[in-house]
């Protein structure tokens, strides 16, 4: 079957080192979207962290749709919900006690894109993603939270010496309870149980009445996996872990070599 939805992780795949779409993918893609092809974005990043990449490629309205919080919400462009999958305040107290007990920075992002955390020493990790989402950080305790509070996703972050010393613990503490994945090397991305990018992915499809074979998705790391699980034709870059390549059915060029469009060429066009 012929290619219907193309899904896109952001960081080190449709943006190259210099968080920029190469000029190769903004033409593969506008050619994918006249031919109908649907174009999703499906990140770990907020809404607010992808609106800029998706107004420059001309993604809008209700009949175009995009994957946040690495499939904790699926939503069209013009930002409809289609399905939410979050974090409860209890939930969220228990990981930030974890975090504490055992030394390990946090933070998390509600469903506004709004960062939180209750480490008075921020994290640089922290930083650096609320300036991507064009968002203050909310330093509070959770009693100063309300009781309705609700995080989208909570990461664990550090340097990467610390998260690859704790990135298996915390996955054999939680792994029952919540989607555990390494989104970096700075990310640990705990999220509600149902929610990844392979399954944000297959929900969006069957709202589509699709099928797996009919999607494509790009990717580079181990919060990628299920979506190259699911897709029909999944595309990694060289760029990407060795973990990542494993899943794939396709390697292409790096995120700065026009990776994407020499793909697109291959399987789409």
């Amino acid at each position: 079957m012929s290619v219907k939805v193309i899904a896109f992780d952001m960081d080190n795949t449709l943006l190259d080192s210099n968080k920029m779409i190469l000029e190769s993918s903004k033409v593969a893609i506008k050619r994918a979207l006249d031919m109908g092809i649907k174009i999703v974005m499906c990140t770990g990043r907020p809404l607010a962290g992808v609106s800029e990449y998706m107004d420059e490629l001309g993604i809008h309205g209700d009949d175009q749709y995009v994957i946040t919080y690495n499939g904790a919400i699926v939503e069209t462009a013009a930002g409809k919900t289609l399905n939410k999958y979050l974090i409860n305040k209890d939930e969220y107290v228990q990981l930030v006690k974890y975090g504490d007990e055992h030394d390990i920075q946090y933070y998390a992002l509600d469903d506004n894109s709004n960062v939180y955390t209750g480490n008075r020493d921020v994290s640089r990790v922290a930083v650096i993603q609320a300036n991507e989402n064009h968002a203050g950080i909310y330093v509070r305790t959770p009693d100063e939270l309300p009781e309705d509070f609700a995080a989208a996703k909570f990461d664990f972050v550090g340097e990467i010496e610390k998260l690859d010393n704790t990135e298996l613990q915390v996955i054999r503490d939680f792994d029952e309870q919540f989607n555990v994945v390494r989104e970096g090397t700075v990310f640990l991305a705990v999220m509600n149980r149902s929610a990844s990018k392979g399954f944000g992915l297959r929900r969006l499809a069957e709202y589509l009445n699709l099928t797996a074979d009919q999607v494509m998705a790009f990717g580079d790391e181990k919060n990628d996996i299920s979506m190259f699980k699911y897709a029909g034709t999944a595309v990694c870059m060289e760029n990407g872990s060795d973990i990542a390549k494993n899943f794939a059915d396709y390697i292409t060029d790096t995120h700065d070599n026009d990776g994407i469009a020499k793909a697109m060429d291959k399987f789409v066009f």
